[in-house]
């Protein structure tokens, strides 16, 4: 049944933030969607006991119902609430990690969260964000929020309330501007199978951080491509198939976080990326298109094209996580419907600046 959209959404400006966090709250207590900041990106939220809530967040976004949703948390306590049990390493994630930007897939209580949120599974995913004025907001509102980003489905997740109002203005009932987010990418969504930690998504928790605050308790499954995140889920239920398995992480299934133009991922050594750059914006314009380059610092100034936009240096991918979804939103401003993308190293954070990069590509890769 197609869900009712909200006629007028609230906005409350990042200098009414008290105000705004207690009036916010009282719309989720009341059955409202809200968007708010976490460290990450913004999420919509809303009450995640509640199905018909639920619904109107999947149908603000736009988003397919086989993609769970995380549940925030104001406190770690709070867990208990919603999953069935916590085992030894997840408790161990939870103290090295919470609040901060690592979800955790938990078995799922019976009863106490809508199956909109799990869809249908077996298992839901949690986390309890770093930001302030988020913890403040759910703890106020009395309830487990699910909050996917606030974003239409597919489109650049927004790091400003400014990006959120582009995309979901007349369609939910609020926006609470927190300023610009931190972190930039996505919570690292974690999943334990027996003594072994598997990253379904990577995010603002890095491979290297997880190994080192387990010390040993556990071990970090090897990097792998997005196929092979759902082969383990696949493999975790008797009756999925590779095909039509539900992903227990949003992030994995669909297509995720592209801007409105064609873009083409460059993948190679430092070195060579100028050259492979220059040379396919040169033909994409030579085509008649409007071509914007995403390029590091150390290299924007050598380049030509209609928009050059500097997403940071190689040497702090962090620079390059913050910024990429505004910088990904700034091409549609400036009407690019070709985009050509510098890669990064895959360390640290770079890992999961890689793994957006390539969903904005739709798998439009060339390695050089």
């Amino acid at each position: 049944m197609e869900q009712q959209m909200a006629q007028h959404t609230t906005y409350w400006p990042a200098d009414r933030l008290r105000v705004g966090i207690q009036e916010a709250a009282a719309a989720l207590a009341g059955g409202g969607i809200v968007a708010f900041p976490t460290e990450t990106v913004y999420g919509l939220g809303g009450d995640a006991r509640s199905t018909e809530t639920v619904g109107r967040i999947f149908a603000a976004k736009g988003r397919p119902s086989d993609n769970p949703l995380i549940v925030h948390l104001a406190r770690t306590k709070d867990v208990a609430g919603v999953a069935e049990r916590v085992n030894d390493i997840e408790r161990k994630l939870m103290e090295a990690f919470w609040p901060g930007p690592l979800t955790l897939v938990l078995p799922a209580k019976e009863g106490a969260v809508s199956p909109l949120v799990t869809a249908g599974l077996d298992t839901v995913a949690v986390r309890v964000p770093e930001h302030d004025a988020a913890r403040e907001l759910i703890g106020l509102s009395g309830c487990p929020i699910a909050a996917p980003s606030a974003n239409r489905s597919g489109r650049p997740s927004p790091t400003k309330a400014s990006h959120v109002l582009e995309d979901l203005d007349g369609r939910i009932d609020g926006v609470l501007d927190g300023g610009e987010t931190g972190v930039g990418l996505e919570s690292t969504v974690v999943r334990v199978v027996g003594r072994e930690v598997h990253v379904l998504r990577p995010g603002g928790v890095t491979r290297e951080q997880l190994r080192s605050a387990l010390g040993g308790l556990a071990d970090v499954a090897e990097a792998g491509s997005d196929s092979s995140a759902a082969a383990v889920e696949a493999s975790s239920r008797e009756d999925a198939t590779m095909a039509d398995a539900t992903p227990r992480s949003p992030g994995v299934k669909y297509a995720h976080y592209a801007p409105k133009g064609e873009m083409v991922l460059i993948v190679g050594p430092q070195e060579r990326l100028p050259a492979a750059v220059q040379r396919l914006a040169d033909e994409a314009a030579a085509h008649g298109r409007t071509v914007a380059i995403l390029s590091c610092s150390e290299h924007a100034a050598t380049y030509r094209a209609d928009a050059v936009l500097d997403c940071g240096s190689r040497a702090e991918p962090e620079q390059a996580a913050r910024v990429l979804y505004a910088r990904l939103r700034e091409c549609d401003a400036r009407g690019a419907d070709y985009i050509v993308a510098e890669s990064y190293p895959e360390d640290g954070i770079g890992a999961a600046l890689m793994n957006r990069l390539r969903k904005a590509a739709g798998g439009r890769e060339i390695h050089v």
